[in-house]
């Protein structure tokens, strides 16, 4: 994890590990997946999103590409799929899903974002089953499951 200070303040913040040590089901050689990216509003302006995201680039000089995921059509302001666009990334995967607990009614989509660097990068792919059971590694996180849910907390619409 990375903290950005601006003016003696902390205003935002990215995470990433390599695939295999990553919090969320993305598989891939060589891929280092972004698990958090964020910037307060009040520093907006600045670019430092994309600041994050180059120096991230930089000090994993050992991959092939980036990997995340990013939703879209959901009540979360975070991960949305125009944000991750915006850094580079472009959706190689989705599926719509809804939410069991929350919003029951809203039907969303979650994408796997991909950012080759190297040239013949081999895409990642995800683990779908498992990424419908939430994520427990931050409470704020759009896709987080709750200590006391059992199973999944996603289904998937099928078409």
């Amino acid at each position: 994890m990375k903290l950005l200070i601006f003016n003696g303040d902390v205003v935002g913040q990215i995470e990433y590990a390599p695939a295999a040590a990553s919090s969320y089901p993305i598989i891939g050689d060589d891929t280092v997946v972004m698990m958090c990216i964020w910037v307060l509003r009040r520093a907006k302006g600045h670019d430092f999103g994309k600041k994050l995201l180059e120096d991230m680039i930089k000090s994993e000089k050992e991959a092939d590409g980036f990997a995340t995921v990013a939703l879209e059509n959901h009540w979360s302001p975070w991960f949305m799929k125009w944000q991750m666009e915006s850094l580079g990334f472009k959706p190689i995967d989705s599926m719509n899903v809804f939410h069991k607990i929350k919003r029951e009614n809203q039907a969303f989509t979650i994408y796997l974002m991909w950012m080759p660097i190297a040239e013949g990068a081999k895409p990642p792919r995800w683990d779908k089953q498992e990424l419908l059971k939430g994520i427990t590694f931050c409470m704020a996180h759009p896709l987080y499951r709750p200590q006391k849910a059992e199973g999944t907390i996603f289904e998937e619409v099928r078409s």
